[in-house]
C-alpha cells in the first residue's frame, strides 16, 4: 500500500485508473463535485473502488461540511447549515448549541453512509481570528478554544454514530492565515505562546484517529518551512505538544502555498512525518510519478489507518435522518 491518497478525473472510473489503482494500491480516495451526480451512481463508484482492492473499509473521503464546503449537494441531497450558525447559537444556550451540532453531524455521516464514503473531512477545529482570511470564517466553531473543542467532540460523535470517520484540520491551526493556502502561503509571526490558544483544540481531541495539516509557516516552530513539510512541527508541535498520536494526513499538495511538483512534495511530506499525502485532482500522469516516489507505507502508519476505519457503518434510514435535521432546526431556531 502506498501512503497517498488519490482523487479521479470524472464519475466513474476509466480503464486506465482502474488499472492504475489497482497497481498503485493507495491508501484511499478522496472525491468531489465532479465525481458525484446522485446517490445511484456515487454508491456504484465507491463500492467499484472497494471491489478494485478487496478491501470492504477502504478510506474514502470527502469534503462535507455544510455551508460553502459540499460536495454532495441539492436537489439531490439537502443543504447543510455552516457551522457559524452553531457558534451563533452557543451564544445563547451551549448545550443546545453541542446537541445541534452533534445531530447535525450524524445526519450529514447518515448521508455518507449510504453511498458508502467512510471519512468526512470535519470538524474544523480552527480558532476564528479578527481580521484574517475569510477563507476559514464561517466554517469555523467559533474563536474561542473550550467552545470549539466542545463542539468538535459532538461533531466526531455524531459522525461516528453513523459509522464515520472525522478527521480534525488544519492541525496545528489555520485561525490565523491572513491568505488563502490555495493561493499563497501564509506566515504566522505569533509567538509560541499566543500559538497555544490555537493548538488547544487539537489538544483536547488529540485522541482522534485521523488530522489534516495546513500549508502554514508559523515562525515560532519553523521559520523555514509550512507544518506540512516540517519535521520540527509534527515531530515537536502535532506528536510532542498536541500529543496526536493518529493518521496524520498533509493538506492537499497542490495547493499554491506550497512550491514544487506534487510528486516531489507527496515524497517530502512523508519524509517530513505525514502518514499519508493527500493529492485531490485526479491527474493520471501526476498520480504516476506520486507512486514512483514514494515507498511502501509503514507499518505504524498502516496500524494508524486501520484503528482510523474500525468502524461499522449504518445502512441507511430515512426516519433516522429527518429526526436528527427535525431536531437540528427546533435548536438552531432558539438564536
Amino acid at each position: 500500500m502506498k501512503p497517498v491518497i488519490f482523487s479521479l478525473a470524472g464519475e466513474s472510473l476509466s480503464e486506465d485508473e482502474r488499472a492504475f489503482f489497482a497497481e498503485a494500491d493507495p491508501a484511499g480516495y478522496i472525491l468531489f463535485a465532479r465525481n458525484i451526480r446522485d446517490r445511484t451512481q456515487l454508491r456504484r463508484l465507491t463500492d467499484d473502488l472497494r471491489t478494485i482492492h478487496g478491501r470492504d473499509r477502504l478510506a474514502i473521503l470527502i469534503d462535507q461540511e455544510g455551508g460553502r464546503v459540499a460536495r454532495m449537494k441539492p436537489p439531490e441531497w439537502p443543504a447543510f447549515p455552516a457551522w457559524g450558525a452553531f457558534d451563533a447559537l452557543y451564544e445563547k444556550a451551549p448545550i443546545s448549541a453541542i446537541e445541534a451540532a452533534r445531530a447535525n453531524a450524524e445526519a450529514i455521516g447518515l448521508m455518507l453512509a449510504e453511498v458508502g464514503i467512510t471519512v468526512d473531512a470535519l470538524p474544523l477545529l480552527d480558532i476564528r481570528q479578527p481580521d484574517t482570511h475569510e477563507v476559514i470564517g464561517d466554517r469555523a466553531l467559533g474563536g474561542e478554544p473550550l467552545r470549539v473543542a466542545a463542539m468538535g467532540r459532538a461533531v466526531l460523535e455524531g459522525l461516528e454514530a453513523a459509522g464515520v470517520a472525522g478527521i480534525v484540520k488544519h492541525i496545528p491551526g489555520h485561525g490565523r492565515a491572513r491568505v488563502d493556502t490555495h493561493k499563497e502561503l501564509p506566515r504566522v509571526e505569533a509567538s509560541a505562546g499566543e500559538l497555544a490558544t490555537d493548538i488547544a483544540p487539537f489538544k483536547a481531541l488529540a485522541w482522534n484517529h485521523m488530522a489534516m495539516t495546513c500549508h502554514i509557516v508559523f515562525t515560532a516552530w519553523d521559520a523555514e518551512r509550512p507544518a506540512s513539510l516540517s519535521p520540527t512541527v509534527i515531530e515537536n508541535v502535532i506528536r510532542g505538544e498536541i500529543g496526536f498520536d493518529g493518521l496524520l494526513i498533509s493538506d492537499d499538495l497542490d495547493m499554491k502555498a506550497l512550491q514544487g511538483d506534487p510528486a516531489d512534495l507527496a515524497a517530502a511530506v512523508v519524509a517530513a512525518g505525514c502518514d499519508i499525502a493527500l493529492n485531490c485532482w485526479g491527474r493520471l500522469d501526476e498520480m504516476e510519478r506520486t507512486v514512483e516516489k514514494l515507498d511502501e507505507m509503514l507499518p505504524i502508519s498502516r496500524d494508524r489507518l486501520g484503528r482510523a476505519l474500525d468502524k461499522p457503518q449504518k445502512s441507511g434510514d430515512k426516519e433516522a435522518f429527518a429526526a436528527l435535521i427535525d431536531k437540528r432546526d427546533r435548536l438552531l431556531s432558539l438564536a
